[in-house]
């Protein structure tokens, strides 16, 4: 169903600032993250949920969560998007949902960066990045220690740019 979901995704092609796959330790596919910019929640849902592989029942879950792009770029302004080796997701959460945000930037090889924030966009709630690490324990150091559950998967740049 690649081609189908490309096919989706080039109607948002514009709007999309994140995209792509990642992988376990056996680069099994285990998710991908897309980050993309829409009006309303409502059009959040639509984007999820009328994607063709999640209508074919391919996904087990969907987190769908404001995201606070810190370094206000796409992965595409990324200097570095040539070389796709030691990419890491790294998502972690708040132990407490905090506010006001806080928008520190971690010395890293960061493709992406920011926070998962409440409906509201008033608290944090945790973090991704798309970071450039020695390896997966690397990269869930960069998201520091205040952060609970932190994961960290292979990732690789997606779509057809």
């Amino acid at each position: 169903m690649v081609e189908q979901h490309w096919t989706y995704m080039d109607r948002y092609d514009s709007a999309l600032a994140l995209r792509g796959p990642a992988f376990d330790d056996d680069e099994q596919l285990v998710g991908s993250v897309h980050v993309v910019e829409v009006a309303t929640s409502t059009d959040a849902r639509a984007f999820a949920f009328d994607e063709p592989c999640y209508q074919a029942g391919a996904y087990r879950d969907v987190m769908l969560r404001r995201w606070d792009n810190v370094l206000g770029r796409s992965m595409w302004q990324y200097p570095r998007c040539d070389h796709t080796d030691g990419l890491f997701l790294c998502v972690g959460f708040e132990a407490e949902p905090r506010g006001p945000l806080r928008a520190q930037i971690p010395d890293a090889d960061l493709v992406a960066f920011g926070h998962l924030l409440s409906d509201d966009a008033t608290l944090q709630l945790g973090t991704v990045a798309i970071v450039r690490a020695p390896g997966a324990r690397a990269a869930r150091d960069v998201l520091g220690d205040s952060l609970t559950g932190i994961e960290a998967y292979r990732w690789t740049f997606g779509g057809r740019r």
